[in-house]
């Protein structure tokens, strides 16, 4: 075989050695096209607590949510059963994680009996003449935006009055993942949505509880939450390790208070009160999230110094931490629980 030949055949060889390893490559790394959730079938467990760990972001661009809309008891602090109206099922309504960039498609559907709702995505941009317009009981609604801005924002229902359906149930988080991930690496991530119960006793139930309008009025709730049950992160404490850095995605869906998000015994290394990695905070031992926002918090509970024992976080107005709006965080296996703050 002449040296010209032999130079061709190896030169043909690793261009189709190149294409079969681009080829793989390609396949490796490309991410599927689409998720489809329905969180009708996907309901958020609420036993023994509102489960507040977040999974990862998916790696599908296109995302699509089935949301159903219910009118379901749930319980709202410890014994007490509420007549809510929720997405999903749940109070606070399943979490929707995404990336900046990302297609997002939602499909609402009204299951509720008797009554018109409707949906509010604070990440999206788009009029609300069509996205959020209320749909009657039975129908359906499909949308789409394109998620351009990272951050924890409040979704909810827009339908009047609304302040009675964000206080009966009707909120959410999505978080908002920047295109390039979260700076840093976080061992655990949790999703607290705090929020309010205005409750009297149901005229046609006198077991359960509805709604009081005066109160929602008055802003004089009876209960303040994290995750829609009054003090069950007490009982059931978010779980971390020593040495863990954990991020908390902080909503505040009111209807009516701000929340002033604090941990008992630490300091946040990070904050992202609007969820832009540019802002960033550093050190600060409070952080205000105003009704209808969110912000993004990072702490670190490091061997020999914060570590191993129990952690209360609260919102630091104490009348709604007295209200239900308090739970531990419980870092290791510490033997004792640590006094109350």
């Amino acid at each position: 075989m002449s040296i010209k030949a032999k130079f061709e055949l190896t030169t043909a060889t690793l261009l189709a050695l190149a294409g079969v390893f681009f080829l793989t490559t390609a396949a490796v790394r490309r991410p599927p096209a689409l998720e489809r959730v329905d969180f009708g079938a996907r309901r958020t467990a609420t036993a023994p607590a509102w489960d507040a760990r977040v999974a990862p972001v998916a790696d599908a661009a296109i995302k699509e949510f089935r949301i159903p809309i219910t009118h379901d008891t749930v319980e709202i602090a410890n014994g007490v059963r509420y007549v809510g109206w929720t997405f999903g099922g749940t109070v606070p309504g399943p979490v929707i994680r995404v990336r900046e960039g990302d297609l997002v498609r939602i499909r609402l559907v009204n299951e509720a009996k008797g009554m018109p709702h409707s949906i509010d995505f604070h990440a999206a941009r788009l009029p609300m003449d069509h996205a959020m317009k209320s749909i009657a009981p039975g129908d359906s609604l499909s949308f789409e935006f394109t998620a351009t801005t990272p951050g924890a924002f409040m979704v909810h229902c827009g339908t009047a009055p609304l302040l009675m359906h964000i206080a009966q149930g009707m909120y959410l988080a999505i978080i908002v993942d920047p295109k390039d991930g979260w700076p840093g690496h976080v061992d655990k991530e949790f999703v607290l949505v705090q929020s309010e119960f205005y409750p009297r006793p149901s005229a046609a139930d006198t077991s359960v509880r509805e709604g009081d309008w005066d109160a929602m009025l008055a802003g004089t709730p009876t209960y303040v939450t994290f995750n829609g049950r009054a003090d069950q992160y007490r009982a059931a404490p978010l779980q971390v390790d020593e040495g863990d850095k954990v991020r908390f995605f902080v909503v505040n869906a009111g209807p009516s208070r701000d929340s002033d998000f604090h941990i008992v015994g630490a300091i946040f290394d990070t904050v992202y009160p609007d969820g832009d990695p540019d802002h960033a905070l550093h050190g600060l031992q409070t952080q205000m999230v105003p009704v209808g926002g969110g912000a993004v918090f990072e702490t670190t509970f490091a061997r020999g110094r914060s570590g191993e024992g129990h952690y209360a976080f609260v919102t630091h107005s104490f009348a709604d931490a007295t209200r239900g709006a308090v739970g531990v965080i419980e870092v290791g296996h510490p033997r004792l629980m640590a006094a109350g703050h």
